[in-house]
C-alpha cells in the first residue's frame, strides 16, 4: 500500500526523546508523556492522513466516543474522536485519547452498536495503555528501535522519516491476541455501561471476516493490527451471554441519528486514493 511520508519535526523530536530516556531506563511512561506524545502523533495524522471534515458526521462521532469514554476513563483524559478519509477499513488509536476510525469501516457498519463496538474496543486499548506498552516492547528489538524512531522522530537520520499509511496499518505494529481479548472485554463492558447493546462487537467481527473471503483487501489493513479469528466471536459472545438477561434488555442497538450520519457520509465526495508523499 502506498505511503505517507511525515517530515521530521523539532517538537516530535522532543517528545520522542521523553519517550526514549523512560524507556531506556525503564521506568514507566508518564501519563502527562503518554499525553505528549499522543499531541505530537495526532497533529503528524491530521496533517498527513485525509480527514473528514464534515461537521455533522465529525460531530456524531465524537458524540460516540465521548459517551462511551465517560463511561470507563478513569484518568480524566481529554478525548478526540476523527473519522479517516479512507475507503480502507481500520480504526486505531495512539497513547493519550486519540482515537481514529476509518471512513472504510464506518460504512461496513449496518447499525450504530457494530461502530460503537469498535470505538469501545479502541477506547479500551488507550485505558489499558496497549500503546505505550507496545512501544516499550517494541524497544526491545531493532525492529522495535527503528519503529520507534518512526513514531517518535528521535532518529535525525534518513532513517528517521516517518512513514504511516493512509489506512493507519503502520502507525503500531499489530497488538498482541492478548492485548486484543482484553479490548474486546474493555469494548463489551463500554458498551453495556453506556446503554449500547454489546452484540455490535461480534457482528462487526462477523461482517469483517465474511468481507475477508470475498474482498480481502480492503480490510488488509484492518487484519494487519488487529488480529481476528472466530475464537474472538466466540469469546465476546460468550462473555456478552454471561450477563442477565435483563440487564441487556433495552439497551440501544441503533438510532435515527446514525442512519442520518450514514447517509451523510455516502453523500460525500468519495475518499481519496492513497498517495506517495516524496522524502
Amino acid at each position: 500500500m502506498p505511503l505517507l511520508s511525515i517530515p521530521l519535526t523539532r517538537a516530535a523530536r522532543i517528545v520522542g526523546a521523553l519517550a526514549l530516556a523512560a524507556i531506556s531506563g525503564a521506568c514507566a511512561i508518564s501519563q502527562q508523556q503518554e499525553i505528549q506524545m499522543g499531541q505530537q502523533y495526532a497533529a503528524q495524522i491530521d496533517t498527513q492522513l485525509p480527514i473528514v471534515r464534515d461537521a455533522a458526521v465529525s460531530n456524531y462521532v465524537t458524540t460516540l466516543g465521548n459517551s462511551l469514554a465517560a463511561v470507563t476513563d478513569t484518568r480524566g483524559l481529554a478525548w478526540h474522536f476523527t473519522v479517516v478519509d479512507s475507503k480502507e477499513v481500520n480504526a486505531f488509536a495512539v497513547p493519550g485519547g486519540w482515537v481514529y476510525v476509518n471512513r472504510g469501516l464506518i460504512e461496513r457498519a449496518q447499525t450504530m452498536d457494530q461502530l460503537a463496538g469498535v470505538m469501545g474496543h479502541e477506547i479500551g486499548h488507550v485505558t489499558l495503555r496497549h500503546t505505550v506498552q507496545q512501544m516499550q516492547q517494541q524497544q526491545k528489538t531493532d525492529g522495535g528501535l527503528v519503529a520507534l524512531c518512526t513514531l517518535t522522530k528521535v532518529c535525525d537520520s534518513g532513517a528517521g522519516q516517518a512513514a504511516i499509511n493512509v489506512g493507519g496499518s503502520a502507525l503500531f505494529a499489530s497488538f498482541s491476541r492478548q492485548d486484543e481479548a482484553q479490548a474486546d472485554d474493555e469494548g463489551v463492558k463500554t458498551t453495556v455501561k453506556a446503554g449500547i447493546d454489546p452484540h455490535g462487537i461480534p457482528e462487526m467481527f462477523r461482517i469483517l471476516l465474511s468481507e475477508r473471503q470475498t474482498n480481502p483487501t480492503a480490510v488488509d489493513a484492518f487484519f494487519a493490527t488487529h488480529p481476528l479469528e472466530e475464537s474472538r466471536i466466540t469469546s465476546t459472545t460468550a462473555q456478552i451471554a454471561a450477563y442477565p438477561a435483563s440487564q441487556l434488555r433495552g439497551l440501544r442497538v441503533d438510532s435515527d441519528a446514525f442512519q442520518q450520519m450514514k447517509r451523510r457520509l455516502r453523500s460525500l465526495p468519495p475518499s481519496p486514493a492513497p498517495k506517495a508523499v516524496a522524502k
